[in-house]
């Protein structure tokens, strides 16, 4: 019967010592001392991506809100806006960046662009959902108080339709999270950067490593952000309106 056969590790290395073969898989202690020597890499990309993110959903609020506003009360310009938002989102975001970097290159400026395109759907209907949703006879009052469109729209829609469209916008933020790992295709900032190193060279010793550590940087980091929103959302809502 034969015997089952050995296989002896230099110590550290995850290297067969008689063959010189590099043997993958997971180790605690490995990941450790990876995230130890590469910490500062790993923060700068972090931040990075946040940054990335932040700008993509502050210019996405702006033009997605404006739309809104826009088309609120106009029913085919409405149905046109939400439906072409609606078709932009099923483009694959590996096709729109690769479309993308002839045009404008690579780095930061097809990422935002990209991360802008995919956010605008939810903030765009979240910001007409609310903004139709607010009483008749709320406006009906206003109207009767003398108030203008003008007025009306920034002291009563916009306060009441807040919470709705603040829900578009974390939305938007979650998806960017995501998106942007994406972008690492086109040079872009941020953690994808790992996730794509780790994928392209699998079977080396740090290939898990760097995947997994891409990885779960993104879902925490998707999670943080979704807070600070949560938080910014519940101090910027009138206080009647606070569920």
């Amino acid at each position: 019967m034969a015997t089952p056969a050995t296989v002896n590790l230099t110590p550290g290395t995850g290297l067969n010592d008689e063959t010189g073969a590099l043997l993958t898989g997971f180790n605690w202690e490995d990941l450790m001392a990876f995230l130890t020597r590469r910490a500062d890499d790993i923060l700068e990309l972090t931040r990075d991506h946040l940054v990335v993110v932040l700008v993509s959903v502050v210019l996405a609020a702006i033009i997605g809100i404006g739309l809104g506003i826009l088309v609120r009360d106009r029913r085919i310009a409405r149905t046109s806006v939400l439906t072409a938002a609606a078709v932009a989102i099923t483009i694959p975001s590996l096709a729109l960046l690769a479309l993308l970097s002839p045009v404008l290159g690579l780095g930061w400026l097809p990422t935002v662009v990209a991360l802008v395109f995919y956010s605008l759907l939810p903030v765009v209907r979240n910001t007409v959902v609310g903004l139709r949703e607010v009483p008749v006879s709320v406006l009906e009052s206003a109207r009767g108080m003398g108030l203008g469109p003008t007025r009306i729209l920034f002291t009563v829609q916009l306060p009441i339709a807040w919470p709705v469209i603040m829900t578009g916008i974390r939305v938007a933020a979650q998806l960017t999270v995501g998106i942007a790992a994406i972008a690492a295709y086109v040079a872009g900032p941020g953690l994808g950067e790992y996730i794509f190193k780790g994928l392209s060279s699998l079977g080396s010793k740090n290939a898990l490593n760097y995947a997994l550590t891409g990885t779960v940087a993104v879902i925490i980091l998707a999670l943080v952000l979704d807070g600070i929103l949560v938080l910014v959302a519940r101090l910027t809502t009138s206080r009647g309106l606070r569920a």
